[in-house]
């Protein structure tokens, strides 16, 4: 089996040559064209200083760069930081300076919004995937004419740091997830396992490649040799499209883009009859709904559960055995997951009681990157994850979602921590008090409202703090609606009670 992220793309090109590997914007590459663009980028970037261990920010929209990328960095034992494209330049240059990144590889649009990060004490490179006349900035297109296609990997130990994710923080900073080669190996292959993904399968994904979901997507198409047509955005038109034309056998994504494509008037004259199942995760979705989709789509729907701390999925359904819709399945094999006491994390629940769920194995991250503190909250001496996530399990290790341990808001499959929007709207001169919960949102699952105190003597409207959020956070991040109210719900020590803001609506 393959041990490093770095060897995916070699031993995919040995087995399967020329056979189509990634469609993006109507470009075909196969599986022996991706890995001489991957070697000769691996190559320049070696010339410019890049080793094993050194960490290289990628921040990107869905690109074929951005997977050659992926894959060059990967291939000199470097450590891949993938930053999601929502976030401000102010938030990535938090993330490049607090994992010490020593190149920053971008698109062009995006890099050029984030050039102040070149004050950064460790970062020594940035490259670009578009030519430009920046000066000081390096182009992709160059590093890979003057690279060699024969680079091979550098041998690492799959045990060793290969990604740094970082995710919403609940003390209002993102935290780098610290991921090893075998924990992403093992989860795309596990996931491929559970999914039967093979060299037949031609996958449609819009899910971006830097989060969790659509990178384990990118790499077990890639291990398996399996075709995937790679969209920018998503785009409900260009997305049945892309289906019919490519004969797609599956499509992969998060609740709202199901429920866009079934909104939208043209699903039923688009030929969906080559897909053979359809994944859905990042968020919970309405039986109802999912039951729909498999009836229009014409296929099964198969729900899963992931987390960033587990380099992937935790949980799905086979695909030979019982969907059981309302359910994310059972764990991936070699995972555990339990359901514990809330109170005593040691205690394990019996079928049918709600606890938090809790996962252990080698997918697990290794902790949090400069963190101890957060790492051991995270993880227990005994290796087992808390996951923030209130669950039940049944008798057959079927596991039902039932609630959220923090005050964590999911919208769309992105993770927002209210604490990270309280510290933008806090710092307002006009702001008392602040506090951030969520209401429901049909397309979105939820979204997040702010809920303001006053100075007295001072004023602000709602539109006044939304523009100042939009400066600062990304755009999943900022809250949808702001209320001023005169207090804030408390315990008896002054903490305020999110859980209570909802009664403040009424």
């Amino acid at each position: 089996m393959i041990q490093t992220i770095g060897e995916v793309l070699p031993s995919a090109a040995s087995r399967f040559g020329d056979k189509t590997a990634l469609v993006h914007d109507g470009r075909e590459f196969s599986f022996a064209e991706l890995d001489a663009l991957a070697a000769r980028f691996a190559s320049g970037l070696d010339r410019l200083g890049i080793g094993s261990g050194d960490i290289v920010t990628l921040y990107s929209e869905n690109r074929w760069e951005w997977m050659v990328a992926y894959h060059a960095v990967a291939r000199l034992g470097a450590v891949v930081n993938p930053i999601n494209v929502m976030l401000t330049p102010t938030e990535v240059e938090f993330v490049v300076r607090d994992c010490g990144a020593k190149a920053l590889v971008a698109s062009g649009g995006k890099g050029r919004q984030v050039l102040g990060v070149r004050d950064a004490p460790t970062l020594s490179e940035i490259v670009f995937f578009d030519d430009h006349d920046i000066g000081g900035v390096r182009s992709m297109s160059d590093l890979i004419e003057q690279g060699s296609p024969d680079f091979d990997p550098v041998p690492v130990n799959p045990s060793v740091l290969s990604t740094i994710c970082y995710t919403s923080g609940t003390t209002g900073h993102p935290k780098g997830a610290m991921q090893s080669h075998r924990a992403v190996v093992l989860n795309a292959a596990m996931t491929a396992q559970m999914h039967l993904r093979a060299s037949g399968d031609t996958i449609v994904s819009a899910l971006p490649c830097p989060h969790v979901y659509g990178n384990v997507v990118m790499n077990s198409a890639t291990m398996y040799g399996a075709t995937l047509v790679l969209h920018t955005t998503f785009v409900e038109t260009e997305i049945l499209a892309s289906i019919a034309r490519y004969r797609a056998t599956m499509f992969e994504g998060v609740p709202t883009m199901f429920l866009y494509l079934l909104n939208h008037p043209a699903l039923d004259d688009t030929d969906l009859s080559s897909l053979t199942r359809c994944t859905v995760g990042g968020q919970t979705m309405a039986v109802a709904k999912m039951r729909e989709v498999e009836q229009r789509f014409g296929c099964p729907l198969i729900e899963l559960w992931g987390m960033t701390e587990l380099a992937g999925l935790g949980t799905t359904h086979p695909s030979y055995g019982p969907n059981r819709h309302g359910s994310i399945g059972v764990a991936l094999p070699y995972t555990e997951v339990r359901i514990a006491d809330i109170d005593d994390a040691s205690a394990t629940l019996p079928p049918g009681e709600v606890g938090e769920l809790m996962a252990r194995g080698p997918t697990v991250m290794v902790g949090y990157y400069g963190n101890e503190q957060a790492t051991a909250e995270a993880i227990e001496p005994d290796g087992w994850l808390h996951t923030g996530d209130l669950a039940s399990m049944d008798a057959d290790g079927l596991v039902f979602i039932v609630d959220r341990k923090k005050d964590m808001i999911l919208t769309a499959g992105y993770n927002v921590y209210p604490a990270e929007i309280e510290r933008v709207i806090g710092s307002h001169p006009a702001v008392a008090m602040v506090a951030v919960g969520s209401v429901p949102d049909d397309a979105k699952g939820e979204v997040a409202q702010a809920y303001v105190v006053l100075k007295d003597g001072m004023s602000a409207d709602a539109d006044e703090i939304i523009a100042a959020c939009r400066v600062e956070l990304a755009a999943y991040k900022v809250p949808r609606a702001v209320r001023f109210v005169t207090d804030l719900p408390k315990t008896s020590t002054g903490k305020i009670m999110r859980r209570e803001l909802h009664t403040l609506d009424g």
